[in-house]
């Protein structure tokens, strides 16, 4: 059968779900092979070398660069302390004495005799690498980090914005083409994540902030409010980092655009349970898609890893992604085999599906993403 490239976006009720956690360099882990990690549990640790000052110490003494050995007051490698005196020369026969002072708390790393330099560094900066899901560790990569798994559902967005996060699910609204507003923020919702219908307004995400809300998962986003919540324009760059007080993952796209019932039903069936969420997202090579993960089972046998996306077969579910037929969800419903031409000219391979209610159409196979289930 003759297949075509589908980009996949999983819904999944239940797969085996790996996530890699690396340090950005070497460093310690903290966990064994076989281990239960909690989503919030360090699992990695490192530092990061702190920032280097150069002072120009035989500048400010009035000395040559090869007397800097003989000002100085401390060894290098020594710890400093803010405004601690670190060099001292004298002139006029003692008369006089010029001081260098440290402008920061760290350590002098070295003393040149050539530049007549000293080389102060700040503390190291700690990172911590967390497991991110909750699951069991299954492979240790020593020095860098490990692998963890679960099973558990898997949910794939369009787009979003945001971090990290772990929050319990919580349905803000009773069906998929409701919009989340602010009115419908409502009881203590810290700590949670939110799920709404059609798109969330700017207010309605703002006050979830506010009352400490770690995401929102919507059918749709306006995209002036995005600019107006970001303060820019967002760009085809890699986001996950924005600082916008809570994540926010959007399942259909820009617009005022419901949730597809099916991945609004998966999350409320899993109302109440802890779950992880990332806004990281990324167009173009190396695709990024932001995600919501809830484990349901942390220790897994390792098989029933869910098909590779790549091709389309019968009965697969699918999502129209270009116009008339936008955000429409439908199943495969036909594979010819042969070319057919379009009304632009072009001959390209199609598919028939069928969208419910009996509406059957037949589209370009690169008009359709893959579902995964």
């Amino acid at each position: 059968m003759a297949h075509s490239y589908t980009p996949g976006l999983r819904v999944a009720r239940q797969t085996r779900i790996v996530k890699e956690r690396r340090l950005p360099l070497r460093g310690d882990v903290l966990v064994q092979i076989g281990d239960l990690a909690a989503a919030r549990q360090v699992v990695a640790r490192t530092e990061l070398p702190g920032n280097v000052h150069p002072l120009n110490c035989c500048g400010q003494l009035g000395i040559l660069p090869a007397d800097i050995e003989t000002a100085l007051l401390l060894k290098p490698g020594s710890p400093v302390a803010k405004d601690q005196e670190i060099a001292c020369a004298s002139s006029f026969f003692g008369l006089f004495k010029s001081r260098v002072h440290s402008p920061i708390v760290g350590t002098l790393e070295s003393a040149s005799p050539v530049t007549g330099q000293l080389i102060l560094r700040e503390p190291p900066i700690p990172v911590e690498v967390s497991a991110y899901i909750d699951g069991t560790v299954s492979q240790v990569f020593p020095g860098e980090g490990i692998e963890i798994e679960c099973r558990g559902a898997f949910i794939q967005g369009i787009f979003g914005i945001g971090g990290e996060r772990h929050g319990t699910i919580r349905m803000m609204v009773a069906s998929p083409d409701r919009p989340l507003d602010a009115a419908d923020i409502t009881g203590d919702v810290a700590g949670m994540i939110l799920v709404g219908g059609r798109r969330v307004t700017l207010e309605g995400f703002r006050k979830a902030v506010e009352k400490g809300a770690v995401a929102v998962v919507a059918g749709g986003f306006l995209n002036n409010d995005l600019k107006r919540l970001l303060g820019y324009e967002q760009g085809v760059a890699i986001t996950g980092h924005e600082e916008v007080g809570a994540t926010l993952i959007l399942t259909e796209g820009f617009g005022d655009i419901a949730m597809a019932a099916r991945t609004f039903g998966l999350l409320k069936e899993n109302e109440g349970r802890g779950a992880s969420v990332s806004g990281a997202t990324q167009i173009r090579a190396g695709v990024i898609r932001p995600e919501v993960i809830i484990p349901i089972e942390t220790a897994v046998s390792g098989d029933g890893e869910a098909k590779e996306s790549g091709g389309l077969d019968i009965d697969d579910v699918i999502r129209v992604i270009r116009q008339p037929w936008f955000g429409r969800i439908g199943r495969v419903t036909g594979l010819p085999a042969e070319l057919q031409l379009l009304e632009s000219g072009a001959k390209v391979r199609v598919l028939e599906a069928d969208l419910g209610d009996g509406e059957r159409i037949i589209l370009p196979r690169a008009n359709v993403e893959l579902i995964e289930e």
